[in-house]
């Protein structure tokens, strides 16, 4: 039996689950990424993110090449495809969260908005504090 994975983007042999739509994001706005720090952006496995990794190169959204730095290192980047997807993706987003908060009133949102950020926070302090 195989795992459920929910689509988010796109459809058919082309389409990006959950975690390949989150590795896209931490290239988006982190750069060139190491495999390592990619993984534990994702707070996932090496194998895990490399699957997502294999996943974006192979649909030309991400590419491995030689680090700036030092050439011996292999990173990742996105591509230009990538960007574009991405693009999409965040125009996506924000379709969808206009239309889930149109019943919302500015207080509402508001504290929609604080309870948010004390969750995150609480998110943060229990990953770097589990074991």
């Amino acid at each position: 039996m195989q795992a459920f994975r929910p689509m988010v983007y796109g459809d058919g042999d082309d389409a990006l689950d959950l975690g390949q739509v989150d590795a896209l994001d931490l290239l988006v706005f982190h750069g060139a990424v190491r495999m390592g720090e990619l993984a534990d952006a994702l707070r996932v496995d090496a194998s895990t993110a490399t699957r997502a990794v294999n996943r974006l190169v192979d649909a030309g959204l991400a590419e491995r090449t030689r680090s700036e730095d030092d050439g011996r290192v292999m990173v990742v980047v996105i591509t230009k495809r990538g960007s574009e997807v991405h693009r999409a993706l965040m125009a996506r987003r924000r379709d969808a969260i206009e239309a889930i908060l149109t019943d919302f009133n500015p207080r509402d949102r508001a504290d929609l908005a604080n309870l948010l950020e004390r969750f995150i926070a609480g998110l943060d302090k229990y990953v770097a504090t589990a074991p």
